[in-house]
């Protein structure tokens, strides 16, 4: 091989790695039976959440995560790799793919990176079906809002006793 093949090889291999340390959410997959359009409808969807879908040599994902310190996905580098790569939020790249998938009926998952901890398909499966990161945030957030209105009403009802009780004394006294 020549060294200018070299060169834009390793040049691939280091734009890769930086991406892959950048990513919150790395996907491997299987894209055999997409067509041109689907990838192109895939990445446009992927797009508006931040988020890429690259389709990449196997030698070559192999040495950007082996530099990314992930070299235990080696083992799901085999056949057609499409690489998703999500630099927002780490669920919804995953959520768009799954669903993808599942309406083409074309695809699979492998195995992925989310937040730095590698997972299998069956994981990234079931953090597909996750609802996002703000949907959970406000439901934590209205679990901790909920026990403080039932304190707030325990602590009024000693007041709002009071207030009736004043009450039905000014109109027994005519007033």
């Amino acid at each position: 091989m020549s060294e200018k093949a070299i060169a834009v090889k390793s040049k691939v291999v280091a734009e890769l790695q930086e991406k892959i340390e950048r990513s919150n959410v790395l996907l491997i997959a299987d894209y055999l039976k997409f067509s041109v359009k689907d990838i192109t409808l895939l990445r446009k969807a992927l797009r508006k959440e931040e988020s890429e879908l690259t389709v990449v040599k196997n030698s070559l994902l192999e040495r950007a995560l082996a530099g990314a310190g992930f070299d235990t996905l080696k083992e799901f580098l085999k056949g057609s790799t499409v690489l998703l790569l999500g630099y927002k939020d780490a669920v919804t790249p995953i959520k768009v793919f799954a669903k993808f998938i599942k309406e083409t009926e074309k695809g699979d998952i492998r195995a992925g990176i989310v937040e730095k901890g590698v997972f299998n398909k069956a994981q990234l499966n079931e953090m597909a079906k996750l609802p996002s990161k703000e949907i959970l945030i406000g439901k934590v957030v209205g679990g901790f809002k909920a026990p403080l209105f039932g304190i707030v009403n325990v602590l009024q009802g000693p007041i709002r006793k009071l207030v009736y009780a004043l009450n039905e004394i000014k109109e027994k006294k005519g007033g």
